[in-house]
């Protein structure tokens, strides 16, 4: 990555005038009382491993779209931030399991996308140097034997397979300590991790075969009228509207009916929050599997209308998520404009923050010059490109603008930190195995 990358922050085109400059302004008269509320909820509910979580900032308002408990993309992170994700991955070993010294780490069953496999490779090198041995236990089913695979960094990962003995999960010689997933899955629960003996982080409970969006966003809302309160904002600035239909057909169009008429009822409420606003802007509505990722079964829609008129190609591409899991149930979701943009090609741009444990420790933006600032960046492109933060998230600076790059990355990082706050409530309503 380039100095120039490096250093560089997209610009904000819309005018910060406008409720955000109120958001940046409010964040930053109260952040040691914003410090403290957190604190205070960690105590009370432990964060997760390490979470991601896709911001969308619209200029007049700043929320989450989206929050990943299996995180990819840490090669894509600022290197120099490479010191606050090795403390942070020891503190939340420490909390977890405070004797571990070897740890099993589980990624996703496809050896061919070797941008994901980079991500694998500096996930092993923060906890290596953290003080872990770490492996790599593979689900994949042809892995029979230890196998190196080559990276574009010219790193190497080790795939092994993974051996099963009473109780507890290893590879070949080692007995890890705990075991940390990175994979969602979505293709369901292998029943070689079943009922073990050791920690499994996250708890396969999280994964997509088992949590829906909708449960997340719940405990969001919750999350950010309590926060909105103590900040003294009106929650709905950083809090995407949403509703949830049940069962969903697309290649039957079973539930197209509720669909539409959620919709309708979600673009009545955002353009009620417009005109209290004066935002003038056509509001939208994204529909979204409610479990699932990779930017799969997602559509932006702006009426009823396009629900009902979604030809043979459109409602196939909706109907199947990840893995070609069929898409059930469908979250609707205030679409939030991002009017962030990079380059001369004014490329749409939209942060993404990486966590572990209760700790910010960096990001990067999503950059993509085919879509629009509506649209779902989480996509196939031949200009998507990551741009990683160049500063730190948890330091700004009350004596600059409000809207200044520390600033502005330190709103980030508490919105973020809301979202994870979420998905801590999430883990804790998961029953005791």
């Amino acid at each position: 990555m380039s100095i120039e990358h490096l250093h560089a922050v997209p610009h904000l085109t819309t005018a910060l005038t406008g409720p955000l400059l109120t958001i940046e302004k409010h964040l930053l008269a109260r952040q040691a009382a914003i410090e403290a509320w957190f604190r205070n909820e960690w105590l009370e509910t432990p964060a997760p491993f390490y979470c991601s979580v896709d911001l969308r900032n619209a200029g007049f308002k700043l929320a989450p779209v989206d929050t990943n408990l299996f995180p990819a993309g840490f090669n894509n992170l600022n290197a120099a931030f490479m010191p606050l994700c090795i403390q942070a991955v020891q503190s939340a070993v420490e909390r977890i399991c405070p004797t571990a010294a070897r740890v099993l780490l589980i990624p996703e069953s496809h050896t061919r996308n070797l941008y994901y496999l980079e991500s694998i490779a500096t996930l092993c090198e923060i906890m290596f140097k953290g003080g872990f041995e770490v492996r790599v236990g593979s689900l994949l089913a042809d892995v029979r034997e230890p196998t190196e695979i080559s990276l574009p960094s010219g790193r190497q990962v080790r795939l092994e397979p993974l051996v099963r003995r009473g109780d507890q999960v290893g590879v070949a010689d080692f007995k890890p300590c705990m075991v940390l997933l990175n994979n969602d899955l979505s293709s369901g629960r292998p029943e070689i991790l079943e009922g073990l003996d050791q920690p499994v982080i996250p708890p396969l409970e999280l994964g997509w075969s088992n949590r829906l969006k909708s449960d997340h966003f719940t405990h969001y809302r919750d999350v950010t009228r309590a926060f909105a309160e103590l900040v003294d904002i009106d929650p709905w600035l950083i809090d995407p509207l949403f509703l949830q239909c049940g069962e969903i057909n697309f290649s039957k169009r079973e539930g197209e009916d509720c669909l539409a008429k959620n919709v309708d009822t979600l673009l009545t409420n955002i353009q009620r929050k417009y005109d209290q606003y004066a935002i003038d802007k056509r509001p939208f509505v994204v529909l979204k599997a409610d479990s699932g990722t990779y930017g799969m079964g997602v559509m932006t829609v702006h009426s009823a209308l396009e629900v009902r008129e979604l030809n043979r190609k459109q409602r196939t591409k909706m109907g199947a998520s990840k893995g070609g899991q069929q898409v059930s149930q469908v979250i609707l979701q205030e679409g939030v404009y991002t009017f962030e943009t990079w380059g001369t090609e004014q490329a749409v741009a939209e942060p993404v923050v990486y966590m572990m444990d209760h700790f910010v420790v960096g990001g990067f933006y999503r950059i993509h010059t085919g879509r629009g600032p509506d649209e779902n960046l989480n996509a196939p492109g031949m200009a998507f490109e990551p741009l990683a933060f160049a500063e730190y998230c948890n330091t700004p600076d009350i004596k600059r603008a409000p809207d200044a790059h520390p600033n502005r990355f330190y709103a980030y990082g508490v919105i973020a930190r809301l979202a994870l706050l979420a998905a801590a409530r999430e883990i804790a309503d998961v029953p005791a195995a």
